[in-house]
């Protein structure tokens, strides 16, 4: 009987049912020793966004591995050379995770027009009391309605974010290597521009491309200082795709008016300088963190290590 090895629990039914399944704790392994002792033996294994998968971890599981289901959309956790010198198969959860991951970047984008963190502590700390009834021009925040989003990175988030956003009356730019149909007919009716020409223009900047040798540190201090006053920008994708030293200091220099922020440079720490940044939403990389999408993300888990192990096709396979 093959052993599928789950690094932490799932939400909603795994259902490998001609295997041994081992799942670790709530948190994960306390270190990665282990992790590497805990992942032995395994024929499958479904790992974390944050679970180093190398030739380390390769090994330490052993010849007998056949397949890695990333819970994620995005792997760059994973070398994916080394697998492919192992014959290890990967996949990955596309489709599972847009709506929730979606949802959390319009909920960043508003939150940042409309200095929803900074808000939020005026009232619970007691100050807004001890300040009184506010004038007509104090915390003014950013119009949303009729403004131009600019989507960096125009896959299936970045469609979906878009057209929530229509709702406010947005005009849709979008950044890709290549024209995306999909985003230039209707609904969206988006222009393809450059990163630099987008930024210059919008007053809503929504980041979802992967992370890649040539997408770390694509939003840094030059392209900050493109961006109006009254831009805000979030983030759903990986924290290195945006300097977070950069951003740190747009924000507190006054270069664009706020931020939002799902994904972190090292994550699960964030620096002392960003945390102090006026006008920054934070959240702990919970963009998929819906039931919904967490329990289609497990079934397509489960369903392509079902397939790989049966000697079939992976449904959604990577690299």
């Amino acid at each position: 009987m093959p052993l599928v090895v789950v690094s932490r629990p799932l939400h909603g039914a795994f259902e490998v049912p001609a295997a041994e399944v081992r799942i670790g704790p709530k948190g994960g392994q306390r270190s990665r020793a282990e992790l590497l002792e805990f992942i032995a033996g395994a024929d499958a294994i479904v790992s974390w966004v944050t679970e180093r998968v190398d030739g380390e971890f390769l090994d330490a599981a052993g010849s007998q591995l056949k397949v890695v289901s990333n819970y994620a959309v995005g792997y760059d956790n994973i070398d994916l050379e080394a697998c492919r010198a192992r014959g290890v198969i990967v996949t990955n959860t596309p489709d599972a995770v847009t709506e929730g991951t979606a949802d959390v970047a319009v909920m960043h984008l508003l939150a940042a027009a409309r200095r929803l963190s900074d808000a939020e502590r005026f009232v619970r700390s007691g100050e807004w009391a001890r300040h009184g009834v506010l004038g007509p021009s104090e915390w003014l925040g950013q119009p949303i309605a009729g403004r131009t989003l600019l989507i960096v990175g125009a896959g299936r988030i970045g469609y979906a974010t878009a057209v929530r956003m229509l709702g406010f009356g947005v005009r849709v730019l979008y950044t890709s290597r290549s024209p995306k149909p999909t985003f230039e007919h209707a609904p969206l009716c988006a222009k393809r521009v450059t990163l630099e020409e987008g930024l210059r223009e919008a007053d809503l900047v929504s980041v979802h491309t992967p992370l890649t040798d040539e997408t770390r540190h694509l939003i840094g201090a030059e392209q900050l200082r493109l961006m109006k006053p009254t831009a805000v920008i979030a983030s759903t994708a990986r924290g290195p795709v945006i300097d977070e030293a950069a951003l740190a200091d747009a924000l507190h220099d006054g270069l664009i008016f706020g931020a939002g922020l799902d994904v972190f440079e090292r994550e699960p720490e964030i620096s002392e300088r960003l945390l102090s940044a006026p006008n920054v939403s934070m959240t702990p990389h919970f963009g998929s963190g819906n039931t919904q999408c967490r329990a289609e993300m497990t079934a397509l888990t489960a369903a392509n290590i079902r397939r790989v192990l049966a000697g079939e096709p992976a449904l959604t396979p990577v690299g």
